[in-house]
């Protein structure tokens, strides 16, 4: 495939003079794809399924940074054509099979094809991550980091009962403030490194952008079927607004980690 150029942007920047010392940020926002790439073989519903994005993250992160009055950045096309969660030459950056779908448009691709893909999708995405962290460190501030996901109800044949998870790995300034506020509202479950592990060795943002830098990081997983509405979202972005604002009355002022890069990109 010839270098084109595309339709839409590989990442969009919501509210980027927002004044809360907060960073969000979104990997899997959206279920896009350059028509370049058609479907990758799929039938079009399935790239509507949580293979091709995280349903209903993208609407809470949007309005939860205007919750906040936080800068967001958001990526701009399907996971499935370069995971913006991935470590680079990790072979789930571009799964040839992903929960059980076999995705034709990525078999057998070529280094060439794998590299183009990431300077095309994934590098941009996280230049604009870093810009927007770099403008933090330019100000003498040190922000909170929070990745926004969602994950399935079910999993294997396993129903999962959490209506959230925090997904943390080196550091957990962020968590117990946001658990207790979660936990408080009667009902509702909340864990931590559920339903996955923070310390997942394959995952990059919160591992590049919140651990390597030293920031306050987390990354936050809300059920799918809890945000698929619009209701549904704004309901979930008040809750986590509430959450993120009593961690911060509880850990600031934040310091950065021992041995972080924190201005490392300013002095490059």
């Amino acid at each position: 495939m010839s270098d084109t150029q595309l339709p839409a942007p590989p990442f969009e920047v919501v509210n980027p003079t927002g004044q809360a010392e907060v960073l969000l940020i979104c990997d899997h926002a959206s279920s896009a794809l350059p028509p370049e790439y058609g479907t990758l073989g799929l039938e079009p519903d399935v790239l509507l399924r949580h293979i091709g994005w995280d349903i209903g993250a993208a609407d809470v992160t949007r309005r939860l940074a205007d919750l906040l009055d936080a800068p967001a950045v958001l990526s701009g096309y399907s996971r499935l054509l370069f995971d913006c969660n991935r470590q680079p030459g990790n072979a789930a950056a571009t799964p040839e099979v992903s929960d059980g779908i076999v995705v034709p448009g990525n078999k057998d691709l070529s280094d060439e094809e794998i590299a183009r893909r990431q300077a095309q999708y994934f590098k941009p995405y996280h230049g604009a991550v870093e810009a927007q962290l770099d403008g933090f460190a330019a100000r003498d501030l040190v922000p909170a980091l929070i990745s926004i996901h969602s994950f399935t109800p079910i999993m294997d044949g396993f129903e999962r009962p959490w209506h959230a998870g925090l997904l943390w790995n080196k550091d957990d300034r962020l968590v117990p403030g946001m658990l207790d506020a979660l936990n408080a509202h009667p009902g509702l479950v909340a864990d931590q490194n559920v339903p996955y592990s923070g310390d997942d060795p394959s995952g990059y943002t919160v591992h590049v952008h919140g651990e390597e830098r030293g920031v306050p990081c987390v990354a936050v997983e809300i059920r799918q079927d809890l945000i698929d509405t619009h209701h549904g979202a704004q309901t979930w972005a008040g809750l986590m607004a509430g959450a993120i604002n009593q961690a911060l009355k509880s850990a600031q002022p934040f310091e950065l980690t021992p041995n972080s890069d924190w201005r490392g990109a300013l002095q490059a």
